[in-house]
Parts: C-alpha cells; structure tokens; sequence
C-alpha cells in the first residue's frame, strides 16, 4: 500500500512526464521549444510587435526573449526590421515560415491546462494554486524565475529527440 507522500510524487511525476512527452512532440514535430511556439503566436496575434511587448505577454524577462527572437530568427521563423521613423525601435514580424510552424503546431500542453482549470470553481482555483506554491516551496523552488510555460529543461532549447 502507498503512502500519500508516494501517492503526491506518483502525481508530481506524471506531470513531469507528460511535460516531457509534450515538449519532445513539439520539437519532434516542429523543431520548436514550447516556448518559441508561444513568441511566434505573440507576434503573429501583435501588429508591428516590439520585443519588450512580446516580453510582457509572454511573461518572460527582455534577456529571454530577446535569446528565443535570435534563435526564431536563425531558423527563418521571424524577421527583425527597424522602424522608418524611430531607427532605435526595432519589430519582429513572421515569415511565411514562421506562418506555417504556427499553422502545423500541436496544441499546447499549458492551452489543454488552462481550458481545464477555467473551468473549476474558482475556491478550487485558489485551493490548486496554493497547493502548487507549497509543493514549489517544498521542493526549494520558491525563489526560480518561471513563466506560465510547461517545458522541460532550458526555455529556448528544444527537448531531446531520442
């Protein structure tokens, strides 16, 4: 018989899994983090979208988007142009590449989560969260720099393709 300790990490490790799963699908599929899939549906919902709003949307720092635009960039999924009346501003527009992942990509893990969780009352809303903050502060993890991304390993790096 387990214990309910055994039985919280049984959960904790079937999220973990299926995070796992899901990323290595996208990249599989797509070549793509969860995370760069995010900034190309960020630009391509944004007209003339600049990198300090794409940041904000995407709820990550300028620094990680800025490295998730360069790595976007190299693949041919995004172009960078300056603006004709202010040089220093700079947009971030799709390709047709670009246009094509966006319309070839699964669904979201995080998409499927957040359809689920809308739809719990929202005393149970607040009951999730506050159970998640407390297993993060159990595991030490209070103090990490997330965003509302579930990925596995680095934000801008794809998953293994095993």
């Amino acid at each position: 018989m387990l214990n309910k300790s055994d039985l919280a990490l049984i959960a904790l490790r079937k999220i973990l899994r299926v995070t796992e799963q899901k990323s290595r699908a996208l990249a599989n599929q797509s070549g793509l983090t969860p995370s760069q899939l995010i900034i190309l549906q960020i630009i391509g919902k944004l007209e003339n979208a600049v990198p300090s709003v794409i940041a904000r949307e995407a709820t990550l720092t300028q620094a990680t988007v800025t490295s998730l635009i360069d790595k976007l960039e190299r693949q041919g999924m995004v172009n960078r142009r300056r603006d004709t009346e202010d040089r220093r501003r700079v947009f971030v527009d799709l390709t047709d590449k670009g246009r094509e992942a966006l319309a070839g990509a699964p669904d979201l893990l995080q998409e499927r989560f957040q359809s689920g969780f809308s739809k719990l009352p929202e005393w149970e809303q607040f009951f999730l969260i506050s159970a998640l903050e407390r297993v993060a502060s159990m595991l030490g993890a209070e103090d990490i720099d997330a965003a509302p991304v579930l990925d596995v390993g680095a934000i801008d790096k794809p998953a293994r393709r095993d």
